[in-house]
């Protein structure tokens, strides 16, 4: 398992090698943000952005969407993933929102979560990127990289990578270090074929490709 001090190392390195680590989903308002940060499961954030001109200029507003039916959302979205269930995610939330925030996005975990088709990670976005509220998202590839580098034990489940995170790296950095984690997950330590042999963190890693999870 790597020191604290390692951990942070690590990420620095990672910082290093993408210093503009940054969100990849475009939206101009926190309500198309959260719109688009809930598509984007098991999506990419490059087909979540082909998509979402067009819806976010047909639903302009979250009383627009929350008087449609699904049924009308489902084009707007069809090229993604699970995208019925998606678009019942994108009314049911609209609706939530008219009805208990105002039409305004909740600033709190707790109220995010409360939202249809938002769970922590997703929550963890939107405070972070809209409200600058310190939080830590954990995603496939954080995950991905956090086990592979023994931040955290193998089997660790997503919330214990969360808590291990914020543990060691300061608040301020927790969104950089989220990002970079990512692309670090993206363009080096990918789920197939991870760049070991050019890795500059292949020392700290558990002996490279033999270990892989």
């Amino acid at each position: 398992m790597l020191s604290p001090d390692e951990i942070r190392y690590a990420v620095k390195v990672m910082r290093q090698k993408f210093p503009d680590a940054g969100t990849t989903l475009i939206a101009t308002t926190n309500y198309h943000f959260l719109l688009a940060t809930i598509l984007s499961a098991q999506s990419t954030d490059q087909s979540v952005n082909e998509v979402t001109p067009a819806l976010f200029t047909r639903f302009p507003l979250p009383a627009d969407l929350a008087s449609a039916k699904p049924e009308e959302v489902e084009p707007y979205i069809k090229k993604l993933g699970l995208y019925r269930n998606k678009a019942r995610f994108l009314v049911k939330t609209s609706q939530q929102l008219v009805t208990d925030f105002n039409g305004k996005v909740p600033q709190t975990l707790k109220e995010l979560m409360s939202l249809s088709g938002v769970g922590r990670k997703v929550a963890d976005v939107v405070l972070a990127e809209c409200f600058n509220i310190p939080a830590f998202p954990v995603d496939t590839h954080v995950s991905r990289v956090a086990r592979r580098l023994r931040m955290v034990e193998p089997n660790a489940t997503v919330l214990t990578i969360e808590k291990k995170l914020m543990k060691v790296i300061p608040p301020k950095h927790w969104l950089d270090a989220h990002h970079s984690m990512i692309f670090w997950g993206r363009y080096v330590c990918t789920a197939r074929n991870p760049k070991c042999q050019t890795c500059p963190l292949l020392a700290i890693c558990e002996t490279g490709q033999n270990n892989i999870i």
